[in-house]
């Protein structure tokens, strides 16, 4: 997976979990990923001290993604050709 200078970031929400963006403004560097929209935030029980990015479901023409942090979760919409496994090592260096 090389760099690349295609993709975009949507900008729906004023509010995201902190750190989120600069590792989805990385994604968007990579070949295959067309588009990435941050969804709606929403608290939940379980408490999670460091960011975690997991692919969730495929949806048409991508995959949601889900981002984790503290009490905080938001869903991630991508639109892109790569696999999910592709995906997942392209998260893991945007976020090393």
């Amino acid at each position: 997976m090389a760099p690349n200078e295609s993709g975009r970031l949507v900008w729906n929400h004023s509010t995201h979990l902190e750190g989120l963006i600069p590792i989805l403004e990385k994604l968007t560097r990579y070949e295959g990923i067309q588009t990435i929209t941050p969804g709606v935030l929403a608290r939940v029980r379980a408490h999670s001290p460091k960011l975690i990015i997991k692919v969730s479901l495929p949806i048409r023409g991508g995959y949601k993604l889900i981002a984790r942090r503290g009490k905080t979760v938001q869903e991630v919409f991508i639109v892109t050709q790569l696999s999910p496994s592709e995906l997942e090592t392209a998260i893991a260096q945007a976020m090393s």
